[in-house]
């Protein structure tokens, strides 16, 4: 019978729908804990989740412990880097809510330190744990969808100045970056998933909805290595809160749910192009796989790394090719220049976009 994996769950505040990520994988983990600097805030997420114990500092005696396996990481991302690397080194699997950590730099060296201490760095990416996503990455991934032609991303939301009452929100030190970096990061995860690597990219930003000093309005022009063509636009000054994806291929076009935070999620809409028709497309979505979504899913997969059993459903290369998007996307704003990928670390922004 397969072990259990004890987590530390590091940060209250997103760290709750990881704990319900957790808990839906009630044969894979066991949370030993819940850590916050709010001692109050970790004891309320505790009570309401079943879990017996808190701890207040993210300390030497909690990474020392040999009953905790994971460290999952869901602090502010100005404090992931440092997080991150006091858990590998202590020898710890670590989890890590997005943007990974800030620079291409930090990203290939605990990268490196996560490979020589034996242990997985899994990013959080979980919006490809959505069955719609699934499907459609069973269409690419057999051929079926054919050559890639062009992409829409559509991050439109509403949020005011209450969204930004955690002090660190909207602070270009402390998020590390706007719409690009908090709000569309799934989305371009998404997209390259789908459609491949970035190869250039062109890119504007705005300050329009509130008083912050992060980007609230964008949009961004990216061309793939194949040929194809896709375009973001991101607001937090819509009416409401929708997320639209569509992808245009060969043989069928692709349309993702609207759910703001779940749009890999069912339902997606698949239209095939003549001459194929609706029997084509049931036969190519035959055997697409499915199961647990968000967060659940990201866990489920995770524990049959933890395993030995299969690869890490998200890793540290993944992380590094959406943070290398991050990077070029504001280099292409601060310059005003479309800017080629792949970056060398002898860029100007390999250090870090800010």
């Amino acid at each position: 019978m397969a072990r259990k994996w004890r987590v530390a769950i590091v940060g209250a505040g997103i760290g709750a729908e990881h704990v319900a990520g957790f808990q839906a994988n009630p044969d894979a983990f066991e949370i030993a804990l819940i850590c916050d600097a709010n001692l109050e805030r970790a004891q309320a997420l505790a009570a309401k989740a079943g879990i017996k114990e808190t701890h207040g500092a993210f300390d030497d005696a909690l990474l020392a412990r040999k009953d905790i396996d994971v460290i999952d990481v869901c602090l502010p991302p100005f404090m992931h880097e440092a997080a991150i690397e006091r858990a590998l080194k202590a020898g710890k699997h670590v989890v890590c809510e997005k943007p990974l950590v800030g620079s291409l730099a930090a990203t290939d060296r605990l990268a490196a330190l996560a490979k020589a201490q034996g242990v997985v760095l899994m990013p959080i990416f979980q919006y490809r744990s959505g069955n719609g996503l699934r499907k459609a990455r069973h269409l690419v991934a057999t051929g079926a969808a054919g050559k890639p032609y062009v992409a829409s991303i559509e991050a439109h939301w509403c949020r005011d100045m209450t969204y930004y009452q955690n002090t660190w929100r909207g602070r270009r030190d402390k998020e590390l970056g706007g719409v690009f970096l908090s709000h569309v990061i799934h989305h371009h995860d998404m997209l390259t998933h789908l459609m491949g690597e970035v190869r250039s990219v062109s890119a504007l930003t705005a300050i329009r909805v509130n008083a912050v000093e992060t980007e609230d309005c964008a949009g961004a022009v990216l061309a793939l290595g194949d040929g194809a063509v896709a375009v973001t636009s991101v607001t937090l000054g819509a009416a409401g809160n929708e997320s639209r994806l569509r992808f245009c291929f060969e043989n069928v076009t692709m349309t993702s749910c609207a759910l703001p935070y779940a749009p890999g999620r069912d339902p997606w809409t698949f239209e095939p192009k003549a001459p194929k028709d609706a029997a084509w497309l049931a036969a190519a979505l035959a055997g697409a796989p499915s199961g647990l979504e968000g967060f659940a899913g990201q866990f489920a997969d995770f524990r049959l790394a933890l395993d030995g059993a299969a690869a890490p459903p998200v890793t540290a290369a993944d992380a590094r090719r959406s943070l290398e998007l991050v990077t070029a996307i504001y280099h292409a704003v601060r310059t005003g220049m479309r800017v080629d990928l792949p970056l060398a670390p002898d860029h100007p922004a390999y250090q870090g976009w800010l």
